[in-house]
């Protein structure tokens, strides 16, 4: 089984993207054959500054083999180290009807939020299609709001089978973690960058405490219970809490005689101690200079000796070779 995703460098890393993405996928790679990579191609679609973007890459990076990654059990590398999902995008993009494109949410979605509309942000999914494709993937482990593109990965690769020659390319799966799928951010939406509403995943513990006691909450008295539905304080720290500790803190809310100010400072602890050993790593990656390049390196080579093979495949069917 061959797991496949990828993470863009658009900014700081959160806990969203933890939960939602990362440790999903830290899980996989004891499961099969896990390619992962740093989507920077798909960052310039937003971030249009190349230092911001390299420095992007490497936190990336960082924060991902302190987290657990282990580049002896998966394939770690740079989008943009393998040029061949370029030119997989290009030659799918020719037989992608546009009204696939046209229906897809998240590039609506994107530019209703204020992001410029490109060709490149419309064309998102065919070159996701490609990451996807040249690696042959069976499992694609992503978000809710990523569902659909691989459904469009899916309906290009039929088309591919159909113009080229069935068995061209496989067709993969989605795999959702629907008890961690959505993340609540400091104000109740989804976390995202977009809505800056993120709690950063090696925040510093001043601006961590300052963004978790600031999270949105109602003005129900301290005495009183408070409910339970719709909590985004109980959302994340179900996510970080044992399940007792998690228990407790329902309780509490049903109970009332406890604020909100008691539950966020519980919430901070355990976001803490959950980390803490993801901090301590990080910092063993920062003091060894080489070892990211090394890694990125390395997991390219694997990488691109894979993707040239199913280029090669397709050049040939398509008739470039």
């Amino acid at each position: 089984m061959r797991i496949l995703s990828g993470l863009q460098p658009s900014g700081r890393l959160h806990i969203g993207n933890f939960f939602g993405m990362m440790e999903p996928a830290l899980k996989l790679q004891h499961e099969g054959d896990a390619y992962y990579f740093i989507a920077d191609y798909h960052s310039l679609t937003s971030v249009h500054d190349g230092k911001a973007l390299r420095s992007y890459v490497r936190e990336l990076a960082i924060d991902f083999l302190a987290c657990g990654l282990d580049p002896d059990k998966c394939v770690f590398f740079r989008q943009s180290d393998v040029p061949e999902h370029c030119e997989l995008s290009w030659i799918l993009s020719t037989i992608t009807p546009m009204g696939l494109l046209e229906r897809c949410t998240s590039y609506k979605d994107k530019v209703a939020r204020g992001i410029q509309a490109s060709h490149g942000l419309f064309a998102y999914p065919v070159l996701m299609a490609a990451d996807i494709l040249i690696y042959d993937s069976d499992i694609v482990p992503v978000g809710k709001d990523q569902k659909q593109h691989v459904e469009v990965t899916r309906d290009i690769a039929i088309k591919m089978n159909e113009t080229f020659g069935e068995g061209l390319f496989k067709l993969p799966q989605p795999r959702i973690q629907e008890a961690t799928a959505v993340v609540p951010g400091l104000d109740g939406q989804k976390m995202s960058k977009s809505y800056d509403n993120t709690i950063p995943l090696f925040e510093e513990p001043g601006p961590l405490k300052k963004k978790i006691m600031g999270i949105k909450t109602d003005s129900t008295p301290v005495e009183a219970p408070k409910p339970v539905e719709g909590s985004s304080i109980l959302a994340l720290y179900k996510l970080v809490a044992s399940q007792s500790d998690y228990d407790a803190m329902v309780a509490d809310h049903l109970n009332g005689g406890v604020g909100y100010g008691d539950f966020k400072k519980r919430l901070l602890q355990g976001i803490t101690d959950y980390f803490a050993p993801f901090r301590a790593r990080r910092d063993e990656i920062i003091a060894d200079k080489g070892y990211v390049d090394k890694v990125l390196a390395e997991g390219a080579e694997k990488a691109r000796a894979v993707a040239r093979k199913t280029l090669s495949r397709v050049r040939d069917a398509v008739g470039l070779g």
